[in-house]
């Protein structure tokens, strides 16, 4: 079972996937073509791969060529052409035109690319790193710092965010970089952008080689236009996936205590978990037979029912006793009163199960929940999940299914039991400790975030049509602050 990533994962930053296509992802283009590509460059054949991102990054006014038949897609380029192309880019983002930022530090002399140099450095996107480096060749790490600075982060989508977690912090992918790389963080930042997607299936990087004029194309083209950024597939689902959890892995182990008080909260506890944890549904005690009374089996039955109602995840609200006052067995068999039969209540709990491990990760697969985020951002998550998929039955009756996590899940539709249930069901998928809390007539989350105790309430967090986050991470004074009259 997948509890949660370790630490070590949680802390580094991201990866990519076995197969790699164009999406259409992220903000729309603001760059616009000014002149039409005419085929000029007689080394970018209409048949090599990077023909179109030539030709685009032509029509956009950001390449003139190194000669007015040439492009030389084969060459590698220095770092002073590969800031001339990011500040044109640069440029034609603020200005509209390529060289307009440039031109206004054109008359401080220097090489031709000073004025490119300048004004990247007046925005704060380069410093004196290259200063003396100029005219040698860009390595890919060079290139990665370069590119990953030359437009605001807020025009690009995180579309690989999961997929570089998970694949980098296991060293599944991208393994030729570390933390003694140059420039690591650009590097990983343009694979979550989709800019970057490895030279092989591992995703491989090569950052001490140096870039051709072909591939600096390629990247400026995905860096202009969302739609040509590549979302990355690699199939790193087995270490965030729940699949296969079953609901015995969401409980926590007890020591079975055969034998104890009416009121040993401690040992009912510890009784509950060891079954809940071993998959049963029944416990068998050993008591005094002087001490078997109806009231003291009515006492122990509540207090067991009060127990199984802080794991509202695994389904049982009722339990059944019997007893035998000359050995003193007594056997608690506990079931829900919602479903008429014990098949029909196992194929709801399946069923329950399976669509909670689905939308668990669907949410990873689609960025939603990362491996850097906190447990505390992580709950926050589901909560919003919870509110935009459920609404409150309010015809519901003291038999109707809305009291459990199958109805939310399979319907849409729950009450407070039910929305609980599911919520606590998410979060045990995820890892995180939670029980509830309720009143006579309520019941809600009580989730152990970051080493922080907080009182979540999603049926509450879903009333009015609006989200209320209010009603999440509550202290426990506030939670019960609001059934005071």
């Amino acid at each position: 079972m997948k509890r949660r990533l370790s630490a070590f994962l949680l802390a580094l930053a991201l990866a990519l996937s076995l197969s790699v296509f164009a999406a259409a992802e992220g903000s729309a283009s603001v760059f616009v073509p000014v002149r039409t590509y005419d085929g000029r460059f007689l080394d970018v054949p209409q048949s090599s791969w990077y023909y179109e991102n030539i030709s685009s990054l032509y029509e956009l006014g950001l390449a003139e060529g190194q000669s007015a038949s040439s492009f030389g897609p084969e060459e590698n380029i220095t770092i002073a052409e590969a800031v001339g192309f990011a500040a044109r880019l640069r440029s034609l983002y603020d200005y509209g035109d390529a060289e307009a930022g440039p031109a206004s530090y054109s008359g401080d002399g220097g090489q031709w690319y000073t004025p490119y140099v300048l004004y990247l450095q007046a925005l704060g996107i380069l410093d004196s790193t290259f200063d003396g480096l100029y005219d040698t060749y860009a390595t890919r790490a060079q290139m990665a710092h370069i590119a990953a600075n030359a437009l605001p982060s807020s025009y690009f989508s995180e579309l690989n965010a999961t997929a570089v977690t998970v694949g980098y912090a296991t060293r599944t992918f991208i393994r030729d970089v570390d933390d003694y790389t140059p420039y690591q963080q650009e590097i990983l930042q343009l694979y979550r952008w989709g800019i970057l997607s490895g030279s092989d299936a591992a995703g491989s990087f090569h950052p001490d080689d140096y870039i051709t004029r072909g591939e600096f194309a390629a990247l400026l083209t995905r860096l202009a236009e969302p739609s040509l950024r590549l979302t990355l597939r690699w199939d790193v689902s087995s270490v965030y996936s729940a699949r296969d959890t079953t609901y015995e892995d969401l409980a926590q182990p007890g020591v079975y205590r055969p034998a104890h008080s009416l009121t040993d909260q401690s040992a009912i506890d510890s009784n509950i978990r060891y079954m809940l944890h071993r998959g049963e549904n029944t416990l068998t005690l050993q008591m005094d037979p002087s001490q078997i009374t109806t009231a003291a089996m009515e006492q122990l039955m509540g207090a067991y029912l009060d127990t199984i109602r802080l794991y509202i995840e695994q389904g049982y609200n009722a339990v059944q006793c019997t007893y035998s006052i000359s050995s003193g067995q007594v056997t608690l068999s506990f079931y829900s009163s919602i479903f008429t039969s014990e098949s029909l209540f196992a194929s709801a709990r399946a069923d329950t199960l399976a669509a909670a491990i689905q939308v668990h990760d669907t949410l990873w697969q689609n960025g939603v929940i990362t491996g850097d985020m906190t447990d505390y951002e992580k709950a926050l998550a589901y909560f919003t999940w919870i509110c935009e998929n459920c609404s409150y039955d309010y015809r519901a009756t003291a038999s109707s299914v809305s009291h459990t996590a199958y109805s939310l899940f399979q319907m849409g539709s729950a009450v407070c039991d039910g929305y609980t249930a599911a919520y606590n069901l998410l979060l045990k998928l995820e890892g995180i400790d939670c029980t509830t809390a309720s009143t006579e007539d309520h019941i809600w989350t009580v989730a152990q975030l970051d080493g922080s105790t907080y009182h979540i309430d999603t049926t509450w967090g879903d009333q009015t049509g609006t989200i209320r986050y209010d009603y999440f991470g509550m202290t426990e004074a506030e939670s019960l602050a609001r059934f005071q009259p």
